[in-house]
């Protein structure tokens, strides 16, 4: 099975080809991930206001359904999205291209008999899943419809980025939020203020909008196929052409590698399940709670803070999707020192990127999150925790890629069958220490176990220069307090000229206190030439544009 993992003639190139591989696919998934994401929140704002009164329920109910959603569309397209990433890269770096398309054409047989499957699966069995709750089956009827669409959507993605094209799959994740938006806030308004219906119905449709998303995020990269066809069919007739691998032989060697993808991709989903069917009875054993305000806390963190904080996340996921190719080619052509490097590259990117960003967050909660709901105490508290909470699972995505783009795909299933273990340890006692909040904390913590487990893997068998990284890692975490600190303060003399507690006047103290956290970072990051190690020379032309000495 491993013939043709054999060590490629050509090198990788240069540490800078590299490097600016990974800026540029990053920079084009951060975007597609990050308006999508914005837009995913968006949304909120008049989806919550229609509902009223039900909001909460509203939220509760929804983040159930997608909870079980998540799950499915990961065993649906089987870990193959980012194992045909994997595998495109490396035989593109064999010059073996014509195996790549017959990879693809592969994947997509795999891709319809797993949609019909899961779907069915999910159609029939939702009364199981409801956890007792008769409102969550027609919301898993309703997306099973997507699950049906979604392995060919993520196998045809995967495929893209493993030639390192990764503005289709920005663009299309836009696209497929613009049309899933669209769709549930006309069938929301339709139902809830025209026809004064059920908001069960509302949330049924809301969710069935996943499906048609997906169909605009389709066309968008049939789109793309056809306008990369020629240059596609020039590299297969300009290729090697030399190795023989049957389709049989490709869909079993595909569902080889997505088996540790399935299990190290579904493992925040596994830890959101752990909170679904855990912290209801849990918190009512720590205390004396309602049913309604147990689902009013389970909406604040699984729904409320998930959907602000998932926007942080989404940077470090188009950190992840970027870096996983750049890995394997480096891996099937036995670059040590290209590997070492992209890791810490890949490494520091997310501590320039995240950690302001989290911290950037966690300032303007309270506007951001006044906005979104309406002002709520216990979910501004949520929402802040929440900002920390995003930098161990951001990290765990960017670290699990990495460990997947080297192929040490068992130690990271162990490492996080490690971190289940803590969580479901520490679930209880931090949901009694902290209750609404203590999911969360569970999750941190156990987060934390796993991303040191993996960094300390990386120092031993690639010896990162850790001493060389310190600097701007330090940098990083300073520059971020202080812009931290700064918005702060800036936001609580802001309270004391116009009421924080409005829509309005939070929207706009929120604007300013990203500006500013955006402006004092950036200055400082510049000033200090932190900038020039993570994106290169593009800063000295920034310094000069901003008169920065």
């Amino acid at each position: 099975m491993n013939d043709e993992y054999a060590s490629g003639s050509e090198s990788i190139g240069t540490n800078k080809d590299a490097k600016s591989k990974m800026l540029n696919g990053s920079a084009w998934m951060t975007v597609g991930s990050i308006t999508s994401r914005i837009l995913g929140a968006v949304y909120i704002i008049p989806w919550v206001t229609w509902f009223g009164a039900y909001s909460n329920q509203a939220n509760a109910l929804f983040a159930q359904g997608y909870n079980i959603y998540n799950i499915f569309v990961i065993i649906a397209t089987a870990g193959l999205p980012s194992a045909i990433s994997k595998m495109v890269a490396h035989y593109n770096g064999l010059n073996e291209y014509g195996v790549s398309r017959r990879l693809y054409y592969s994947s997509m047989y795999v891709a319809l008999a797993m949609g019909v499957i899961c779907a069915t699966v999910m159609t029939f069995a939702a009364p199981k899943m409801a956890n007792g709750d008769p409102n969550v089956v027609p919301v898993l009827h309703s997306l099973a419809w997507a699950v049906l669409i979604i392995p060919a959507l993520a196998m045809s993605r995967g495929f893209l980025q493993g030639y390192n094209w990764m503005a289709p799959s920005a663009v299309s994740q836009f696209v497929e939020q613009v049309f899933r938006v669209i769709y549930m806030l006309a069938a929301t308004y339709l139902i809830m203020k025209i026809q004064k219906g059920s908001w069960v119905s509302a949330v049924t449709q809301s969710t069935f909008a996943a499906f048609i998303g997906a169909l605009g995020a389709i066309a968008i990269l049939a789109w793309a196929w056809l306008s990369h066809r020629q240059e596609m069919n020039s590299l297969i007739n300009n290729g090697k052409n030399d190795l023989s691998v049957s389709t049989g032989r490709l869909i079993i060697r595909m569902v080889y590698q997505a088996i540790p993808f399935v299990v190290i991709e579904s493992g925040v989903a596994i830890f959101m399940l752990i909170d679904q069917f855990t912290f209801p009875k849990m918190l009512m054993s720590v205390g004396h709670f309602t049913h309604y305000q147990e689902t009013v806390l389970y909406a604040l963190f699984a729904f409320n803070a998930n959907k602000l904080f998932a926007i942080i996340i989404s940077l470090a996921s188009a950190m992840a999707a970027t870096v996983i190719p750049l890995l394997a080619t480096a891996r099937v052509q036995n670059d040590f020192h290209g590997m070492r490097k992209q890791i810490e590259n890949v490494l520091l990117l997310f501590y320039f990127v995240m950690i302001p960003a989290s911290l950037g967050l966690a300032a303007v909660a309270q506007q951001v999150y006044t906005v979104f709901y309406r002002y709520d105490h216990a979910g501004v508290v949520v929402l802040e925790f929440a900002a920390f909470v995003s930098i161990p699972m951001g990290l765990y995505t960017v670290a699990a890629a990495m460990m997947q783009g080297i192929s040490e795909n068992r130690r990271m299933m162990r490492y996080l069958a490690i971190g289940i273990v803590i969580k479901l340890v520490l679930q209880y006692p931090c949901i009694m220490f902290a209750q609404g909040l203590g999911p969360l904390l569970a999750t941190c913590l156990s987060m934390f176990v796993i991303d040191y487990l993996i960094l300390h893997s990386f120092n031993m068998e690639f010896n990162l220069h850790f001493y060389q990284m310190s600097k701007p890692t330090n940098q990083i975490l300073c520059f971020s307090l202080i812009m931290f600190a700064v918005t702060k303060v800036v936001m609580v003399l802001l309270g004391h000229l116009v009421s924080p507690y409005g829509r309005f006047t939070a929207f706009f103290m929120a604007v300013i206190g990203i500006a500013v956290g955006v402006g004092v970072f950036a200055f400082l990051a510049l000033k200090y030439r932190l900038a020039d190690q993570i994106i290169g020379p593009r800063s000295a032309s920034l310094r000069r544009k901003l008169h920065i000495a």
